[in-house]
């Protein structure tokens, strides 16, 4: 028989805006719509906080709680593998640009893309979007703020920021 987990509100806090049988819903959506189970957590956290954001706007709850939740949990797995097949591509073309170098320069070429693929996965995702966008996909900082729909002293801080971190990485490993 399945038990039923009763939440209780600590004190001074809301309500949990889900219960138990709704997050059961949501972590179904989500491995069902193809979410490691090690992210699941993760994804029903982040419905749980779309909920509490649009409390918290003034907005009035969903009428069905449950559905709300589970169309969420769809578009947050969708999202999920949009940013994977993302990931795949940036890998995908490194690897390209790798091999090219390998054909070129030989083995000082391969250490620098191989040190530049390492320095951006290590960059947080705001700093290593925008690198990706101007560096590798050529679009000009007004381009890339008008589509993130952030200022474009956003876009330039962040570059500066992320080529200044890249440039640091690259003179500790003695790349450059």
């Amino acid at each position: 028989m399945l038990r039923r987990r009763v939440r209780r509100a600590p004190q001074g806090r809301a309500a949990d805006p889900l219960d138990a049988a709704q997050e059961d819903r949501v972590r179904a959506v989500l491995a069902l719509g193809g979410v490691p189970h090690a992210d699941l957590p993760d994804g029903v956290q982040q419905v749980r906080l779309k909920l509490l954001e649009r409390a918290a706007d003034g907005r009035e709850a969903p009428r069905d709680v449950s559905a709300w939740a589970a169309v969420v949990a769809s578009n947050l797995a969708m999202d999920w593998h949009r940013a994977r097949r993302r990931q795949e591509r940036l890998g995908e073309r490194l690897s390209a640009l790798w091999r090219e170098a390998a054909d070129e320069d030989g083995a000082e070429a391969r250490a620098l893309s191989m040190a530049v693929a390492q320095g951006l996965g290590e960059l947080p995702d705001a700093q290593r979007q925008v690198v990706v966008l101007r560096f590798y996909a050529d679009l000009p900082v007004r381009a890339i703020a008008d589509q993130l729909g952030i200022p474009e002293g956003t876009v330039k801080s962040r570059l500066h920021t992320a080529v200044r971190l890249l440039r640091a990485r690259l003179h500790e490993g003695e790349v450059v």
